[in-house]
């Protein structure tokens, strides 16, 4: 793409006649044969044109019709100058006679001397005040030498009005730019004025609501009234994309066009016809760039890129479609480059190459989730930025929708920057209603544990021709994916309000104007103040960044620069560094209370409640940064995110996660362990119990026969009992062995039997009778026990035979 090119333009109606031609001592067809026109920088045939400069001047000493009186200044209140042109032509000299006085140069130097004289020390002592940014913290690499621009001198926008809704907005260093949309002047006026009023809000000083530090800009003449497109902010220039035409009355929308607004040239540049470059999950090279309006935008100076999400193209956004063409709704993502900043997801910046003078463009539409029927097209949503996982960030889509349906809040697309693909994410907690044209922005905890969506307002389209704008405050706390809702229930809130802007600055959410309905006659200025940290409505907004806003940062963490705002220990310009804007913010109790941590972050939520599937939600997790108290002291000490495994997703190991899991499944073996010890216990101790009932019924059974001493001590006896003899000889009977207390009460090898338990006893019982039976060790001597040496915890198998042959 090319800037436009100044032109030469058609003779300018209405041009001053020289004097002589007036009364007709000179023929004005000869001097235009003898002269060229002088020059007029105006690129386009638009009916506003510069007014005529001043090219002749006259130094005869004979004057029209009478002599000058000699030394007499020539009054030169007539005439116009273009004071706002940088180059303008030099002046064509017409000598009316060779005999030029020098005594009248020489009185005119003499004259300007002293003028100067006079006028150096005034300017000296009445420095100009400065207003809005400065060049000192703009990377001095960035800035281009003007070129191509259009200087035209425009009436400065009136900072007075109505209603003002459907503008675009963006921050530099401090100031708060907004340009177009709809607006009214009058609280009687029937018909929205579309246009293209472009005004500045001041960040870097502290000021009332009721009085906010508006200024007017000069009205562009290039640049068209828009409402709903986006405005990208670069580190020099601020970009506007988008948008759609007046509907009433009716103006058709010209050939789409990227106009940039250069803030250190304070001029605007138009890049004509844009088109794609190939690249990742995208559009090949050379289509068009369409516009689009009502999608969501969002910009990030830090990466140099911007996007816009969504959206329709119609008769008021695309040449030469006619009122009958169906409304289109998208479900693209349009990638912008900004110049001089590379894109690995573009084929033509890969290996470290940036973008030209023009930008790039990407137009994906297959970022995977993208091309399922599961993702819908929507129009009037929120497109966000939150840093940290994956290589490059994500991008959260939410809200929205079209005529017949509407995003619920229970889902969220979400976008890998770096490997340009789509996922979804569940949300948890109590869900907000659904709605259109909300604004929203987000803020970094210091540690980055957290990052926390600010949503402000909306409206239901349904029922049709019944809108319900909507007052309420929501929170999406990043990573969880938990929605917390603001209480408001003890404050003065903002009427309820759709189609406004929100941005963020010091930790604070500046909202600007909002469709108000019928019920409000005039909402100015329509700017108000919400302290994110203290969940509060403020009456007047609070620089803390102030005037380090302008200064530019080095990368030393002694500077005092922060012309992002971000947070003290977040400052950089790469995809490791915090968010713009949120630099004084404390994680509020009421967040605290559901993702833990403290004001400084701390989070010990910090993972979606919903599991994730896929992406680098469900491996990744924020970039965080360690926060030092007051006295140095490490406050918060947290690492950095995983490193990925590949070049763009982010999908390293979560280690935290495997440790979790190694110590459940460790306390899951043990707990089962314990369980089946257990209950091999209590099977071997009824075991045991019903084996000693048994031996003591067979010894009331015999006929008073008396055991030898020897044989007295019958191991599964209770202490003390005795075995009567069954009345037949000794020989026949078979002999238990007596204890030894030399083996602890167990008998030893040599005073056990060759039979054990056999004959009449053996029988009765149900015992086999084996040499070194497992039952004979197990159950003599004394009650199995679930501890010690011999337990059956440490024993389990020695006691599971027992219950198994018994």
């Amino acid at each position: 793409m090319e800037r436009v090119r100044p032109q030469p333009a058609a003779q300018a109606p209405g041009r001053r006649k020289s004097v002589f031609a007036e009364v007709g001592l000179v023929d004005e067809d000869a001097i235009r044969r003898d002269r060229n026109p002088a020059p007029i920088l105006v690129a386009n045939p638009s009916p506003n044109r510069l007014r005529p400069t001043r090219l002749v001047r006259f130094r005869s000493t004979n004057e029209i019709f009478e002599h000058r009186v000699e030394g007499e200044e020539t009054d030169d209140s007539d005439w116009e100058t273009d004071s706002e042109s940088e180059d303008n032509a030099p002046p064509m000299r017409l000598y009316a006679t060779r005999n030029m006085s020098t005594y009248s140069r020489a009185y005119k130097l003499g004259i300007l001397g002293l003028f100067l004289a006079f006028m150096l020390p005034i300017i000296q002592t009445n420095p100009i005040a400065r207003v809005g940014v400065t060049g000192g913290v703009i990377p001095t690499q960035l800035i281009e030498s003007p070129r191509d621009s259009i200087l035209v001198k425009r009436d400065d926008t009136d900072t007075n009005i109505c209603k003002r809704w459907s503008h675009q907005a963006a921050v530099v260093n401090g100031t708060l730019y907004v340009y177009g949309g709809r607006s009214s002047t009058d609280p009687t006026q029937k018909n929205d004025t579309w246009n293209n009023n472009f005004l500045t809000l001041d960040l870097t000083k502290s000021w009332q609501i009721s009085n906010p530090s508006l200024t007017g800009l000069p009205v562009p003449s290039g640049p068209p009234a828009v409402a709903n497109a986006y405005l990208y902010n670069s580190l020099d220039s601020l970009w506007l994309y988008g948008g759609e035409f007046s509907d009433s009355p009716v103006a058709l929308p010209s050939s789409n066009s990227i106009w940039e607004y250069n803030i250190v040239g304070k001029q605007w540049y138009e890049h004509e016809n844009p088109q794609t470059s190939a690249g990742d999950n995208a559009e090949g090279d050379g289509q068009p760039i369409q516009r689009s309006a009502e999608g969501a935008g969002f910009g990030v100076s830090t990466l140099g890129r911007g996007w816009y999400f969504g959206g329709h193209i119609d008769y008021l956004t695309t040449e030469g479609w006619s009122l009958q063409t169906p409304k289109i709704y998208l479900k693209s993502l349009i990638e912008f480059t900004f110049p001089g900043f590379p894109n690995n997801g573009v084929e033509a910046l890969k290996d470290g190459k940036t973008a030209g003078t023009d930008g790039n463009w990407r137009n994906i539409t297959e970022g995977g989730m993208q091309d399922t029927s599961g993702f819908t097209e929507r129009a009037d949503g929120l497109l966000l930025y939150v840093p940290g996982f994956g290589a490059e960030g994500l991008l959260l889509g939410l809200t929205g929708g079209v005529n017949a349906s509407f995003t619920q809040m229970n889902v969220i697309d979400v976008y890998d920057i770096a490997n340009s693909t789509w996922y979804k994410q569940s949300t948890s907690g109590t869900m907000p209603k659904y709605r259109v044209n909300p604004c929203a922005v987000v803020a970094a905890a210091a540690d980055g544990s957290s990052y926390n969506v600010y949503m402000f307002g909306g409206q239901n389209l349904q029922p049709t021709g019944d809108q319900i704008q909507y007052d309420d405050m929501w929170i999406l706390s990043i990573p969880s994916f938990k929605w917390i809702e603001v209480d408001q229930s003890n404050q003065s809130i903002p009427y309820a309000r759709a189609g406004h802007t929100c941005n963020v600055w010091d930790g604070q959410m500046i909202i600007v104007g909002g469709y108000v309905g019928q019920e409000l006659s005039c909402d100015s200025p329509g700017i108000y103040v919400f302290n994110m940290s203290s969940l509060s409505w403020s009456d007047q907004f609070t620089a803390l960044t102030g005037d380090r806003a302008l200064q530019a940062f080095t990368g030393k963490q002694d500077d005092a620069g922060n012309p992002l705002a971000q947070q003290a220990n977040q400052r950089g310009f790469d995809a490791k560094a915090g968010l713009e804007g949120s630099y004084g913010y404390a994680v509020p109790p009421a967040v605290q209370s559901v993702i833990g941590g403290k004001e400084t972050g701390g989070a010990t939520l910090t993972a979606p409640v919903q599991t994730p599937t896929s992406g680098p939600l469900a491996t990744g997790k924020p970039q965080t940064y360690t926060v030092t108290g007051p006295n140095g002291a490490i406050v918060t000490e947290t690492s950095g995110a995983n490193p990925s495994s590949n070049s763009g997703g982010g999908r390293g190991t979560n280690i935290g996660a495997i440790v979790a899991g190694v110590i459940a499944g460790v306390f899951f073996l043990i707990a089962g362990y314990l369980a089946f010890c257990a209950w091999i216990y209590r099977k071997q101790v009824l075991l045991w119990k019903k084996h000693a009932a048994m031996v003591a019924a067979q010894s009331r059974a015999q006929n008073g026969e008396k055991m030898s001493s020897s044989n007295n001590n019958d191991p599964f006896l209770p202490q003390g009992a005795t075995i009567a003899s069954s009345g037949r000889g000794s020989s026949d009977r078979n002999h238990l062995s007596t204890t030894n207390t030399s083996t602890g009460g167990r008998p030893s090898n040599e005073e056990r039997t060759g039979t054990g338990y056999g004959g009449a006893g053996s029988a009765e019982i149900g015992r086999r009778s084996s040499e070194g039976s497992v039952s004979d060790e197990l159950l003599s001597g004394q009650e199995p026990s679930f501890w010690g040496a011999r337990g059956v915890l440490l024993n389990p198998r020695r006691s599971l035979k027992v219950v198994n042959k018994d």
